[in-house]
């Protein structure tokens, strides 16, 4: 069984913000595959279905970004998922906007969604898939995260869905070097 996460923030204030990168582009593989994440369980959105053969389930937590993990957490026990077959998708402001980069396993980067999966799964040795939102210095972090993504930043993110659908999909098939290998370059 895969669980795909999208990290980000509920709520129509902060749906076009830089932090939902994760519900955005799990939202846009949701809809590729005519899915509408819209089941609510353990303090989440999700939708579950078989996709390669594999029962898979999107979750998008709704516990705000800094609570992340007790929604994962659950879904894990409950559904009782190996942490090999998790994949996390979230922005990561030391990275351009456009960029994307799939890591195994590494710390949160100081990020309060993946440092709160880290404490409740216990580990740093999940997926995940970073989305670059680049960094405004001249802007407060939690400001800059939490504003609205420019009509530049979104053509910049428009271009990246097909490339992000592929990898979630490509993620049911390959060793994950390989995996890196085929999309990091981009």
């Amino acid at each position: 069984m895969k669980l795909i996460i999208g990290l980000g923030n509920p709520g129509k204030e902060y749906e076009n913000t830089r932090h939902n990168m994760g519900f955005i582009f799990l939202d846009e593989y949701a809809k590729e595959k005519g899915f509408e994440i819209s089941k609510k369980k353990f303090n989440g959105l999700y939708i579950d279905f078989i996709n390669h053969g594999e029962k898979t389930i999107l979750l998008k937590p709704q516990t705000y970004m800094n609570l992340s993990g007790e929604s994962v957490r659950a879904f894990v026990d409950f559904f009782k998922i190996d942490i090999n077959d998790i994949l996390v998708i979230s922005d990561d402001l030391d990275m351009p906007i456009g960029k994307i980069k799939l890591r195994p396993t590494g710390s949160s980067g100081g990020h309060n969604g993946l440092k709160n999966i880290e404490h409740h799964l216990n580990t740093q040795n999940y997926k995940r898939l970073k989305i670059g939102i680049s960094h405004d210095k001249n802007i407060d972090t939690k400001d800059y995260v939490l504003g609205s993504i420019s009509k530049e930043d979104k053509e910049k993110i428009e271009e990246l869905k097909k490339i992000v659908i592929n990898i979630i999909d490509d993620f049911y098939n390959n060793d994950f070097d390989k995996l890196m290998a085929k999309y990091n370059h981009k």
